[in-house]
């Protein structure tokens, strides 16, 4: 199941795409910001276009967990584009990201324009990678409370 991944911008939307075992999360490009209708025009034509399943896009936070500028634009954003497009969008806490992508543009040499071409897109990757690995820690922590509760039941027979 393939899932996009995108960290909103006022400018430019970063774009991140997973691999259709949810397990790497590859940077996809950018869309420059039109208009919110076509926006949402433009992703819901990559999503048929890529077979995506599922969405995340980050939203920023303060570093004490208060929504920053643009958390409840991203929230509606999320909100229109499951209902545009038909798929299940989540949202997560994007704080850091930008930053974390900017260390991992500059320890690889990317500086100046050429960082400032890629680095929606990447920070749009690490949002993506962080949910998935939520998704497989959830899935793990579901299947081992799954494996108490039936060692529990066996005792109990």
């Amino acid at each position: 199941m393939k899932t996009l991944g995108l960290d909103m911008g006022s400018k430019r939307i970063g774009l991140a795409i997973s691999d259709e075992d949810g397990v790497f999360a590859f940077p996809s490009g950018k869309l420059d910001r039109v208009g919110r209708k076509q926006d949402l025009a433009t992703l819901v034509h990559l999503i048929a276009e890529r077979g995506i399943s599922r969405a995340v896009i980050g939203v920023p936070l303060h570093m004490n967990g208060r929504p920053g500028k643009g958390a409840e634009a991203a929230r509606s954003f999320a909100r229109d584009l499951a209902e545009t497009s038909g798929i299940a969008v989540d949202t997560l806490d994007e704080r850091l990201t930008t930053v974390e992508a900017e260390r991992a543009l500059n320890s690889v040499g990317r500086r100046g324009k050429r960082q400032k071409d890629v680095i929606d897109s990447v920070a749009a990757a690490i949002i993506l990678n962080t949910y998935l690995e939520l998704q497989r820690n959830q899935k793990a922590s579901d299947a081992e409370t799954d494996v108490s509760a039936k060692d529990r039941e066996g005792h109990n027979s």
